[in-house]
């Protein structure tokens, strides 16, 4: 029988495959992405991963028990992307005062709100349901992208190639798979539209990177 989180997986498999054939992983993979567009986009993700980060500590606080506050503060206390960020910061030319001056664009910002609100209005389940799309999808790019020869981007794909998010992909399914055991259907629902809704944004952050997304006013 599948486990909850691969029940979602399942369901959110053409929005997924959207993803991993979208231009800017696929010109990622060839090289010919323009550095412009990969340099916007470590400006994104490096402040998205500060409101992940804000929806990892929520989370925290949903633990039902001393033993889930145990493994979730696991997760707080390991940024594992950040040391990537800022060497790919370094090497793209990019400073903290660029990040500060562009801001958070309107997708990531929304994306962003879409995980803060669920931790906020909902238990741990939903809350990791919601954070679970991010890590999934970019430890499949494993396999969906693989390397690249880039000088840039192979220091990116290698990241994911080597399994740098393979802990965290297995402790927030767990934690979704957990909490889908003996909650009501309307909780299971509440985790099955957070997860689809976070892997609509995972989509369209690439989508917004690739376009260099501005807010219109």
């Amino acid at each position: 029988m599948a486990s909850f989180s691969e029940e979602l997986r399942v369901e959110a498999e053409p929005i997924w495959e959207r993803i991993f054939s979208h231009p800017f992983l696929r010109e990622i993979k060839d090289g010919t992405l323009p550095v412009e567009k990969f340099r916007y986009y470590l400006t994104q993700d490096y402040q998205y991963l500060e409101g992940f980060a804000r929806g990892v500590a929520m989370a925290l606080a949903k633990a039902p028990d001393s033993g889930m506050v145990e493994e979730l503060s696991h997760r707080v206390l390991t940024p594992v992307e950040r040391p990537l960020h800022h060497s790919l910061m370094e090497e793209a030319g990019v400073t903290m005062a660029d990040i500060e001056a562009i801001g958070r664009s309107p997708t990531n910002t929304a994306y962003v709100n879409h995980m803060l609100v669920t931790a906020s209005l909902h238990g741990l389940g939903p809350t990791a349901a919601a954070l679970l799309p991010c890590p999934w999808t970019y430890h499949l790019l494993k396999d969906e992208v693989g390397a690249s020869e880039h000088p840039l981007y192979s220091k990116w794909t290698g990241a994911y190639v080597a399994g740098l998010l393979e802990n965290s992909v297995a402790a927030w399914r767990s934690f979704v798979d957990r909490m889908a055991l003996d909650c009501s259907a309307a909780e299971r629902e509440a985790m099955r539209e957070a997860f689809l809704v976070s892997s609509r944004y995972e989509f369209m952050f690439w989508d917004m990177a690739y376009r260099q997304e501005e807010w219109p006013v």
